[in-house]
């Protein structure tokens, strides 16, 4: 008796509720009509779709007086189509074929999935199933609503978040009441499914679901509202999607479980509870992973939107990329790479610049620091297609290649070599090359097309204007650095040349007029070696400006070598390796005091007991010399931005100009300094000096032309 008065309550209950639902859903289609404008396109599907809503509480209501659940069950399917449609006409608003592109697949999935429902339940009810053969059925057609009502709170989210700020406050009020009406069957459905049984309490509830659609909408007609324009982003159809490929996987996943449970005879569990184990971690491993989200990426931006790229979201992180300033900011010249990263989902990538030769040398890394770069990245010859045009080089179809006619590129043997290179993206600026982009593969690897080179190649024009603007500004620095160096070190060599005077008329006076000749001759020995510091300073300080060489003659090659290791006596570091007999055209002074100070400078960077090897050998027309060191190293960055920099030191009291100095030496000597350098590893500086016969070979030739002239 208790349990019949009980179930008689819930019964009294569920129809009351349903019956008001009823009535406050039709009232409102009746009110809404001729105020449907204020729902753009989506008035009438709205409209009708709250009719069918105000059928399906009455068939709800009819089901619990007279016992006929396949009405009510019949009913609903037609209002979850009916709302299907209505939010379709809602996506479709703003009259733009983009829009309807990422949701018309998920609606005729789901509307696929409500049309199976209903024969299903049809077929069940006049074959008049029983047993276990029921119940499977049952399962079925409670795993068939979770999917629908799971799909819908999807579309809902997306019919929401994907909306501009401003018509946002249009659509909360109705997302609010479709959400409520699927969030409550889908905890009526969940609650079916795991008890095996309909639960009748909480179904008599569901008239209170229609009610708060009732009144999320009237609070929505309420406004006055001239339009609704929908735009949803590329980013909330990217969760959504991620979304369903999750909610699809664990429907099958439990759907498998169930089938096992059923097969699996005395070990159901057993097996069951090992498949869910197994198919957890696979979700765990498989679904977060770059590549899955890459794939998911392309495959969006392939089948559900006209165009790949969601330009202002693109702008806004390039935006961002550039123009973040802090404390953990990366140097101008990796952000340069990531902001070209960024837009390709590349995990690395380099920035090759020209030096002043105008071959290109790596200034900097991003995520790629075990690719083996050489000091003459990409030689000058080679890169006409890129200035010129603007060209993007695939690498891919370079190694096959397949590039179009008239893009024939000369890719360096180390590019080909390195596997992990796609593309290069040159950074023009004023039809004038300043730096090259090295991107590396991504996880999902594709083919470029018309929208990545036009995009790729708006990026590279804005960096190349980054770049020159932040050489310019570098220029001026070490301008305006060495005009306040000239105007102090005219002073200083005022003041030396005076005091360099003084410490000579002492010397002489004192050779005259000292008593003491142990003191007249330790006064003359200070004097004159503090006068020739003096002398030799005045004379070093002079040459700047002035190239630093007085004459180049024919020297030895070998010669020198062996003197700069001779100076290094006392050093067990300094080897002598590889020497060949070359006679060069250049200063023997001058090269000297540039290889001593490469050598010192590759003492100063290494451990006592690693080498600092001098070598010499022939470079085509150049005599060779290399240092080589495996001290500490250094950073693309530093070399590129710091090493040759006047006045700019990492040792403690220096000045900051060896380095500047020797390069300014090799250069007034006719030839060229490079440096190659990992950190941790050590450092290579190369020396190339114009060979004697090459040069009577260039003044040969001169002499002939102007004769002939």
């Amino acid at each position: 008796m208790s349990a019949a008065r009980s179930l008689d309550f819930w019964t009294t209950a569920g129809i009351a509720f349903d019956l008001t639902g009823a009535i406050a859903v039709a009232s409102l289609a009746l009110w809404l009509w001729p105020r449907r404008g204020r729902l753009a396109g989506a008035g009438g599907a709205v409209v009708a779709a709250l009719l069918v809503t105000a059928g399906w509480c009455i068939a709800a209501a009819v089901g619990l007086t007279a016992e006929v659940p396949m009405f009510a069950s019949f009913a609903e399917s037609i209002r979850n189509l009916a709302w299907l449609v209505a939010i379709y006409r809602l996506f479709a608003g703003d009259g733009r074929h983009s829009s309807l592109a990422p949701i018309r697949p998920v609606i005729f999935a789901l509307a696929f999935v409500e049309t199976l429902h209903l024969s299903m339940t049809l077929a069940l009810t006049y074959l008049s199933v029983k047993g276990g053969l029921a119940n499977l059925g049952f399962e079925i057609e409670v795993m068939l609503r979770l999917l629908v009502t799971v799909g819908g709170l999807v579309l809902v989210h997306n019919l929401y978040a994907g909306a501009p700020r401003e018509v946002r406050p249009a659509l909360r009020w109705p997302a609010i009441g479709l959400a409520v009406l699927w969030s409550f069957d889908l905890n009526l459905y969940t609650v079916a499914y795991l008890a095996r049984s309909w639960p009748s309490e909480i179904a008599a509830l569901r008239g209170i679901a229609a009610i708060v659609l009732a009144g999320c909408f009237a609070l929505t007609a309420s406004r006055n509202r001239d339009e609704l324009r929908l735009k949803p982003s590329r980013a909330v159809t990217f969760q959504t999607f991620s979304l369903l490929v999750i909610g699809v996987y664990l429907v099958a996943m439990v759907s498998v479980a169930q089938w096992l449970s059923y097969a699996g005879g005395d070990f159901a569990r057993l097996i069951e509870m090992a498949f869910l184990t197994f198919a957890s971690a696979i979700a765990l491993v498989v679904l977060p992973s770059r590549r899955v989200r890459s794939w998911l990426k392309v495959i969006l931006a392939k089948h559900f939107f006209q165009h790949r790229y969601d330009y202002r979201e693109e702008w806004l992180r390039f935006t961002r990329t550039i123009g973040k300033n802090d404390d953990e900011t990366l140097p101008l010249s990796e952000r340069v790479v990531q902001s070209l990263a960024d837009i390709t989902y590349s995990p690395a990538g380099l920035l090759l610049c020209p030096d002043e030769q105008g071959d290109l040398m790596l200034a900097a890394r991003w995520n790629w620091p075990e690719v083996d770069v050489p000091a003459l990245a990409y030689p000058l010859a080679a890169l006409g297609p890129f200035e010129q045009t603007c060209y993007i080089a695939d690498l891919d179809e370079v190694r096959a290649g397949v590039v179009a006619e008239g893009f024939e590129i000369a890719a360096p043997d180390w590019l080909i070599a390195e596997r992990r290179a796609w593309a290069l993206v040159p950074l023009v600026h004023y039809e004038r090359l300043v730096g090259m982009v090295v991107l590396a593969r991504p996880a999902m690897a594709r083919k470029f097309d018309w929208e990545d080179f036009d995009l790729l190649r708006v990026i590279g024009q804005q960096l190349a204007s980054y770049l020159a603007e932040h050489a310019s500004q570098e220029a001026l620095a070490e301008s305006s650095r060495f005009e306040d160096f000239h105007r102090r070190i005219a002073f200083v060599m005022h003041d030396i040349k005076n005091l360099a005077s003084q410490f000579s008329l002492l010397a002489r006076n004192a050779e005259l007029h000292a008593d003491k000749p142990e003191f007249r001759a330790d006064m003359l020995v200070t004097l004159r070696n503090s006068s020739d510091k003096l002398n030799g300073l005045l004379a070093r300080l002079s040459r700047y400006g002035a190239g630093g060489v007085d004459r180049l003659h024919d020297v030895c090659a070998a010669d020198v070598a062996r003197s700069v290791v001779a100076r290094f006596n006392g050093h067990r570091q300094v080897v002598l390796g590889e020497v060949q007999d070359l006679v060069a055209t250049a200063n023997a002074h001058s090269l000297e005091q540039v290889l001593v100070h490469l050598v010192q400078n590759g003492l100063d960077a290494s451990r006592p007991e690693s080498p600092v090897i001098l070598s010499v050998r022939v470079d085509g027309l150049s005599a060779r010399f290399e240092v080589v060191d495996s001290g500490t190293g250094m950073s693309a960055e530093f070399v590129r931005n710091r090493l040759f920099k006047p006045f700019v030191s990492t040792k403690t009291g220096g000045f900051g100009i060896g380095a500047f100095e020797a390069r300014e030496l090799v250069k007034a000597m006719k030839g060229r300094l490079d440096v190659e350098s990992r950190e941790g590893l050590g450092s290579r500086f190369i020396v190339r000096i114009p060979l004697a016969a090459a040069t009577d070979m260039y003044l040969n030739r001169t002499d002939k032309d102007q004769k002939v002239a």
